[in-house]
């Protein structure tokens, strides 16, 4: 099985089978490797997963595949937004600076209209625990995308990312939410 595929089945193995492969992604698609993909797959009825596929290669030192969520209602209206996130976090990953979990990202815009989420936090994927997080062979780890305001990155800078996530956890953060009001 090839390396893009192994991620596909890693994916599907935790959450089934895709409901889309969205391989046209805009952005700066050229330096992005060969097989790289958006899979859409539905979570629960209410939520829906984006999620990159071969944002990694095999001989890259840190192999690393990205999802963010969304209520179902904002997938199917804004998939191309989500493919452009994903693809312009991967484009920066392999071109800029390597990603990792605690890491923040700019995305140069709300990622969807009206949010007051402008910057992606690398998380741990902690509705699904460490059976999503890790690929055993090859390694491979799989991250949450979690859209954050400036307010959060901010404090998380200065307080850190343990601080940052008890602040989620004691606000009850809803991060399907785009117009949710920051934690900090």
């Amino acid at each position: 099985m090839n390396y893009c595929a192994r991620i596909e089945r890693h994916y599907a193995e935790q959450w089934k089978k895709p409901e889309a492969r969205l391989d046209w992604v805009p952005g700066p698609r050229r330096d992005l490797p060969a097989g790289f993909a958006v899979l859409v797959f539905a979570r629960t009825s209410e939520m829906r997963a984006f999620a990159t596929r071969c944002m990694s290669q095999p001989g890259d030192s840190l192999r690393l595949e990205l999802h963010m969520l969304c209520r179902v209602s904002e997938a199917l209206r804004w998939q191309r937004e989500f493919a452009e996130l994903l693809a312009a976090v991967a484009h920066y990953h392999r071109t800029g600076a390597t990603l990792d979990v605690g890491h923040t990202v700019n995305f140069g815009r709300p990622w969807l209209p009206n949010s007051t989420c402008e910057y992606g936090l690398l998380s741990l994927p902690y509705l699904d625990g460490p059976k999503l997080e890790w690929l055993a062979e090859p390694e491979v780890r799989f991250l949450w995308l979690l859209p954050v305001t400036k307010r959060e990155v901010d404090f998380k800078r200065k307080m850190g990312l343990e601080a940052l996530e008890q602040r989620f956890e004691e606000s009850g953060l809803d991060f399907l939410d785009p117009t949710r009001e920051s934690v900090c």
